[in-house]
C-alpha cells in the first residue's frame, strides 16, 4: 500500500495546492487528479480522507505552523511548502494513521519533488519542531 498511499498523498497535495492557490474546490480537483493518474479506489478514498481532513482543521494546521516556524509568516510560505506541512501536520497530529516518522519523511520526498531547493530542509525542520513538541492527539 505504501506506493499507493504515496500517489494519494501527491494527488492530496496536489488538489490543496490548486484549491489554496486559485480557490478551487479541493474535492472537484481531487475527483479530476483520481481520474487522470487512475488512482484505485482504496488509494483515492484515502487522498479524499487526507484533503477532507486539512480542510476542516486548516485554522488548527495553520496555527500549528505558525508556532513552529514563526520567523516565517504563514502568507509567505511558498504555497505548495504550506500545503505539505498542513498535510503532514494533520497526519501526525490529527490522524494517527501512520507512524510519526513516516509522516515526515514523505513529506520531505514530496518537498523534494514539488518544492523549491530549500523547500525539503524548510520542511522537514517545521515538521521536527511540531514532533519535538509532541502535539499528537
Amino acid at each position: 500500500m505504501a506506493g499507493k498511499r504515496r500517489k494519494a498523498r501527491v494527488a492530496a497535495l496536489k488538489a490543496l495546492f490548486e484549491a489554496d492557490s486559485v480557490g478551487h474546490h479541493a474535492d472537484q480537483i481531487l475527483e479530476r487528479f483520481s481520474q487522470e493518474v487512475s488512482l484505485p479506489d482504496d488509494a483515492a478514498e484515502f487522498a479524499r480522507q487526507l484533503v477532507q481532513g486539512v480542510i476542516d482543521n486548516c485554522e488548527r494546521l495553520d496555527e500549528i505552523i505558525r508556532k513552529n516556524a514563526p520567523a516565517w509568516p504563514l502568507e509567505q510560505v511558498a504555497a505548495v511548502d504550506r500545503n505539505i506541512l498542513r498535510l503532514a501536520i494533520y497526519e501526525i497530529v490529527i490522524d494517527n494513521r501512520v507512524p510519526m516518522r513516516a509522516a515526515i519523511n514523505e513529506a520531505v520526498e514530496l518537498a523534494k519533488e514539488f518544492g523549491g531547493e530549500a523547500s525539503p530542509k524548510f520542511v522537514n525542520g517545521v515538521l521536527g519542531s511540531v514532533a519535538a513538541t509532541g502535539t499528537r492527539r
